[in-house]
């Protein structure tokens, strides 16, 4: 079965860096899009970047210039550079992946990894 495993979440400081990453177990056929999801107490989640096969990224506006998403396709891998953490990036950190396979469609997700950034 598939299952996203992330990992590099952690308590940092503000100005701190941190490389998250998600990596599925079993394979994935047809990905279409990578991304990453972020949840903070009492807000909505929100993207927080997504990468499509063919490379393309989008940002949201918080993080522009400070995240880089990347994708290894083979590996069905999505990775979070973090760069210049700021108290408000704490959050839960879901990775997603959809894809399109055989005339379905799929949406896969992380269980969550949990960022917190200190003053």
């Amino acid at each position: 079965q598939v299952q996203l495993v992330e990992s590099g979440g952690g308590l940092v400081q503000a100005g701190d860096s941190l490389r998250l990453s998600c990596a599925a177990s079993g394979s994935i056929f047809g990905i279409y899009v990578m991304g990453w999801y972020r949840q903070a107490p009492g807000k909505q989640r929100e993207l927080v970047a997504g990468i499509t096969s063919g490379g393309s990224t989008t940002y949201a506006e918080s993080v522009k210039g400070r995240f880089t998403i990347s994708r290894d396709n083979a590996k069905s891998t999505v990775y979070l550079q973090m760069n210049s953490l700021k108290p408000e990036d704490t959050a839960v950190y879901y990775c997603n992946v959809k894809s399109d396979y055989v005339l379905r469609k799929y949406d896969y997700w992380g269980q969550g990894t949990q960022v917190s950034v200190s003053s």
